[in-house]
């Protein structure tokens, strides 16, 4: 790459810093980041605010180095270049601290984070792409970094950014919260579009991944079966699916081209798949899998919607939830294949979760508490809830408690 280019790259990205905006903070332990020895990896979907958190970290730093890869300017940028790169910054001036946004562009990128991570650097670079990112660490940087999985603003961070007071509950509050949980229910959490609230913003970060991230990347050439399969999946989320079923119903060839799709929308975080849980790992692999997307806002703008959708849209944030606290998710059928919505194992217990808009249905109510009951008949040692929108209490029924909780109170941590 031209050096002239890359200089002006590198003196435009840092003289646009300047008047980056710190935002509001995430529920990230900025210190840990700042503290470890490790490379700090940060890792999420475009737009979730990788860039504007890599900035709060940089204000713990008089001086740093920093380039955001995606920027069209750097295309044909090559591992060989990542020399010239630091010889540029340190005409500027020395620094032991590198900040690099979107690095996974440039191919072989690994090799030379860990020449700089040898050489006493500290390291923090972000990533919106999965399994790309997280097996060249996996390869090259084991036990050398520290990963951080960003997604969209949590209703609590969103809570918290409009300073809502809520270990105290007045009646006023409590109106502002729920009115801003029913808002969230149905939009989401990208940042920009908390501020900008425009739905034309959230489809095109859609087609951004779609067609840069994804479509070029690899070089998809059904482009219109890749973007039926995004779309049915948008549309049909929270549902059980098959591979087989995928193919059929959108006329796919073969089944591996469903396959490798689905990975490919996996590793731009756009989806999340989750297993049937199973003691054998075979049939848990063969299993049809639950399909869910990042975000609730971006989800309504890109799917077909013939109702509300309100049970499945608290289920998607709920998974969400789960996964921002790091739990390894399943679903469960039971022997007379009634469903568990999530399950996961922690504290000696398997934590049993029920999802359902409302359970005054006297039908709805006993759908989900079998399921929960049978369950228990199957487990050993289980702790049991149901999240609803605003229902709360708890439900005793043969031997086992139930805990209902509204989204609002488990989600921001307000469970009495």
């Amino acid at each position: 790459m031209k050096k002239e280019r890359l200089e002006e790259v590198v003196l435009d990205q840092y003289e646009n810093l300047k008047n980056k905006k710190t935002g509001f903070d995430r529920n990230v332990d900025s210190n840990k980041l700042i503290t470890t020895t490790l490379i700090t990896v940060i890792s999420g979907i475009r737009r979730c605010g990788k860039t504007t958190l890599f900035y709060q970290l940089m204000q713990h730093f008089d001086n740093f180095y920093f380039l955001n890869f995606d920027d069209d300017r750097l295309v044909g940028f090559e591992i060989t270049d990542f020399q010239e790169l630091m010889i540029l910054f340190k005409k500027q001036y020395k620094s032991q601290t590198v900040f690099f946004d979107e690095i996974q562009n440039i191919k072989g990128w690994e090799h030379f984070i860990r020449r700089l991570y040898d050489e006493g650097y500290k390291i923090f670079i972000t990533g919106s792409n999965a399994k790309l990112l997280s097996s060249e660490l996996a390869t090259h940087l084991t036990g050398r970094y520290l990963q951080v999985e960003l997604f969209p603003f949590s209703f609590q961070e969103i809570v918290n950014a409009n300073k809502l007071e809520y270990s105290k509950l007045t009646t006023d509050n409590k109106a502002a919260i729920l009115k801003h949980f029913d808002r969230y229910l149905l939009t989401g959490g990208f940042p920009e579009w908390i501020l900008l609230q425009d739905n034309e913003y959230l489809k095109r970060i859609y087609n951004d991944i779609l067609y840069k991230d994804l479509i070029v990347r690899f070089g998809i050439k059904n482009v219109k079966a890749f973007k039926e399969l995004s779309q049915f999946l948008m549309t049909n989320f929270c549902s059980e699916l098959s591979y087989n079923s995928l193919k059929t119903i959108l006329n796919f060839k073969s089944v591996n081209s469903v396959k490798d799709y689905i990975s490919y929308l996996e590793e731009s975080y756009l989806f999340f798949e989750i297993y049937k849980y199973d003691f054998s790992l075979k049939k848990q692999f063969i299993s049809n899998k639950k399909i869910y997307s990042i975000d609730n806002g971006l989800r309504n703008q890109i799917a077909f919607r013939f109702s509300e959708d309100s049970g499945k849209l608290l289920e998607n944030i709920v998974f969400l939830e789960l996964k921002r606290r790091g739990v390894e998710l399943y679903y469960y059928k039971t022997k007379n294949r009634k469903e568990v919505d999530f399950i996961f194992y922690q504290d000696g217990y398997f934590q049993l979760y029920q999802v359902s808009y409302s359970i005054k249905d006297i039908k709805t109510r006993q759908r989900e508490i079998n399921a929960l009951i049978e369950t228990n008949g199957e487990l050993p040692k289980c702790r049991n809830y149901i999240i609803t929108n605003t229902e709360e209490g708890i439900i005793a029924e043969k031997n086992i408690k139930i805990e209902v909780l509204p989204f609002w109170k488990w989600g921001l941590g307000v469970i009495t």
